[in-house]
């Protein structure tokens, strides 16, 4: 049975991020809220636990996984990313969008996109996901948490612990949240490509 905790959208409550950051760094799985619906995430190196992931979502190995990061400094330890290119991420983040990067050799070869050696980078715009960043003081490996044969992500933390509470360590409830997920922007060939138009407004990158 997974743990449930509930922490407050705009004042998430210490003791209980810390709380939440022991079980990632035991090797779980959690759900956690984010600024374009909920996400599940676990520890960058932990491979049981992204198994777990691509078994709870139905993915393959080369599915576009994410780091979560809580800032730009963090940006440029995991990916390479041009002057021109850092610019325009620093002036849309934090924000419901996910850039896809080349991959610098800090990022685990399993979350790579096996034939273009490309990571997606994001920096949230949520007050709970953001604290959990800077506790871990780390990335958090993620992915959006829609499940197999739905398009959207999950919203309602009650029914995701109805459906997941067998396959996860934690569920956070912080709020019921929009389903969009995020836009995402390719920038690993050096142009700009809006891939996927979500929740961020495309037209500073188009």
């Amino acid at each position: 049975m997974s743990q449930f905790f509930y922490i407050h959208p705009d004042n998430p409550q210490a003791r209980l991020i810390k709380q939440a950051c022991e079980i990632i760094n035991s090797g779980e799985v959690i759900v956690y809220p984010t600024d374009s619906g909920y996400a599940i995430g676990c520890q960058m190196e932990n491979k049981k636990a992204l198994e777990q992931i691509c078994r709870i979502r139905d993915i393959g190995k080369d599915h576009n996984f994410t780091l979560m990061c809580r800032d730009m400094s963090e940006l440029s330890v995991y990916s390479r990313v041009d002057n021109a290119a850092f610019r325009q991420i620093k002036n849309n983040t934090p924000g419901p969008y996910t850039f896809i990067l080349k991959a610098t050799k800090e990022v685990p070869k399993r979350l790579q996109n096996p034939k273009r050696k490309t990571i997606g980078i994001r920096v949230p715009d949520n007050p709970i996901a953001l604290a959990l960043l800077e506790e871990l003081g780390e990335p958090l490996m993620s992915t959006t948490l829609i499940l197999p044969n739905e398009t959207m992500a999950e919203t309602d933390p009650e029914e995701i612990r109805d459906k997941l509470e067998k396959l996860v360590g934690l569920i956070i409830h912080g709020g019921y949240l929009g389903e969009e997920p995020t836009t995402v922007i390719d920038m690993s060939e050096g142009d700009t490509d809006v891939i996927r138009v979500g929740s961020g407004d495309p037209s500073p990158f188009e």
